[in-house]
């Protein structure tokens, strides 16, 4: 058994050495992309927006304040730190601060819904507004800070991302409380309304 766990790391090292190789001997690919970053960027903060404020207005006040265990974010904190997120982030590759943001002690600032949602729409309007800003040089400026290869094009994808994954988040917060995200329901009304 020893033998073959060695013999298939020293294959898979063995593999790899080449396939670094080969790829170091590829010439440098300097075809342009074939999607708009800054078009997809918006739509996608656009229907994170709309799907965002849509769950939290779902969301009964009271519910803001539950947290499926302790230690983990309530839901007005995983809100919060998508406003977060959005506010944050784009002044580090040189938008103008959002006003009135501050960091320390955001996410758990308040548990109020109207207010959270506030913040929410704020702040995706603020990043979209960023976004819509920038040129495509811009997205490709570097931003080393980030790492030897970063450019700001990664951190608006970064922003997406993040916020992609707390919008699941927040939907498995809303399913475990007994509430269906408002597009799901909509969907599901047209689909039975389709086969009447």
């Amino acid at each position: 058994m020893k033998k073959l766990c060695l013999s298939a790391t020293l294959f898979a090292l063995a593999l790899s050495g080449s396939t670094s190789r080969a790829r170091a001997a590829q010439p440098e690919d300097k075809t342009p992309p074939s999607y708009d970053m800054k078009g997809q960027s918006l739509a996608d903060l656009d229907d994170l927006h709309k799907k965002f404020v849509s769950l939290a207005q779902a969301t009964p006040a009271e519910k803001f304040a539950w947290r499926p265990g302790e230690g983990v974010r309530s839901v007005s904190e995983a809100y919060l730190h998508v406003a977060a997120m959005n506010f944050g982030m784009p002044a580090q590759i040189g938008a103008t601060p959002a006003p009135g943001y501050k960091k320390d002690g955001y996410e758990s600032s308040t548990t109020d819904k109207a207010a959270i949602i506030a913040q929410l729409n704020q702040s995706f309007d603020y990043v979209h507004a960023y976004v819509e800003s920038m040129s495509n040089a811009d997205f490709a400026k570097p931003e080393l800070k980030f790492g030897p290869q970063a450019n700001a094009g990664d951190i608006i994808y970064i922003i997406i991302a993040d916020d992609h994954e707390h919008l699941g988040q927040s939907v498995a917060y809303a399913r475990v409380n007994g509430i269906v995200p408002p597009w799901t329901a909509e969907a599901a009304a047209k689909a039975k309304a389709e086969k009447k």
